[in-house]
């Protein structure tokens, strides 16, 4: 089986914390595509128009892997590289800053604010915690070693270089990371605690809300209560898995809904973000030990909380 090549590195600079998009050329056996014109009409026509393609290509925007903008009507070329930059809608800014707890060489630890997602998805693209990092910290290469909610704020392990990532996702894979929660929540003295709740939770694509239903468990949570004022409390939650909203399905199985939370126990409208009223729900603290240099490090979160005193 022939090898495939390494692509080689993009020739345009990132825009906004953001990568340029790579296209490789795919095979052409029925020579549908006489020039590089009718390929990227056909491959991008249908989602943004085909002027919007002819529009780009007389403006330059996309590039060779020497940087040099193409020309429509050179020859289709099966396996040649481009480049360009997506145009994207306008994003509301987040009105919140995004902290750094540590970094060095190898490991940024940020303490992501509430309502900003940790890396593109759907419509949130640059006002990301990726994005704004590599812009603020000058990192074009930093990357997520895994993900946090974007209505959950707190602690989020970033990855210098691209070589070092996967050695810090395995940790979160085999479970080698240690991470504690707090959360606002109702009081409730029906409800005994501390208590390991474990359950099925199957999210469907395109669906708010991810559920729980019968079957084996693959989703456990530790749950005590920290603190109490009136008719609030205040929680330590400690996932041992990590499925979708897994603590916020949890909590709201045992009556005791996050403060603040749109979507459990009921999906609210969707709407303009309330910035006033974020999701009590903090990712408190972080540990682990380096897989590079054997020492063990342990990071706390200042994001407060609010509700109780």
């Amino acid at each position: 089986m022939r090898r495939r090549t390494k692509a080689p590195a993009s020739p345009l600079p990132q825009r906004d914390g953001i990568d340029a998009v790579r296209v490789r050329l795919p095979e052409d056996p029925e020579r549908a595509w006489g020039t590089l014109r009718e390929h990227l009409v056909a491959r991008y026509g249908g989602a943004v128009g085909a002027a919007q393609v002819e529009e780009m290509l007389r403006e330059g925007r996309f590039v060779g892997a020497d940087g040099v903008a193409v020309d429509g009507d050179e020859p289709y070329a099966a396996g040649r590289y481009l480049w360009f930059h997506r145009d994207f809608p306008a994003e509301e800014r987040v009105p919140f800053e995004v902290g750094v707890v540590y970094r060095d060489e190898r490991i940024v630890v940020a303490d992501k604010p509430h309502f900003l997602a940790t890396m593109p998805r759907g419509r949130h693209v640059t006002e990301t915690a990726v994005a704004r990092l590599r812009r603020d910290l000058g990192l074009p290469t930093l990357q997520p070693a895994h993900r946090l909610d974007r209505l959950t704020a707190g602690l989020v392990l970033f990855v210098v270089r691209p070589e070092d990532r996967g050695a810090y996702q395995t940790l979160f894979r085999d479970r080698l990371v240690h991470k504690a929660y707090e959360a606002v929540a109702p009081y409730d003295p029906a409800v005994e605690l501390p208590v390991t709740v474990r359950s099925r939770i199957e999210k469907e694509r395109g669906v708010m809300a991810a559920r729980e239903v019968p079957g084996e468990p693959n989703a456990e949570s530790r749950i005590e209560l920290l603190a109490r004022e009136g008719d609030l409390a205040r929680y330590r939650l400690v996932p041992v898995t990590g499925r979708t909203h897994q603590l916020r399905v949890h909590m709201n199985a045992l009556r005791l809904p996050i403060l603040h939370d749109p979507v459990y126990p009921v999906v609210r409208e969707d709407g303009p973000e309330d910035f006033a009223r974020p999701l009590q729900l903090v990712a408190r603290s972080l540990g682990f030990t380096d897989p590079f240099t054997g020492e063990r490090r342990s990071f706390l979160s200042r994001r407060p909380l609010s509700g109780l005193g």
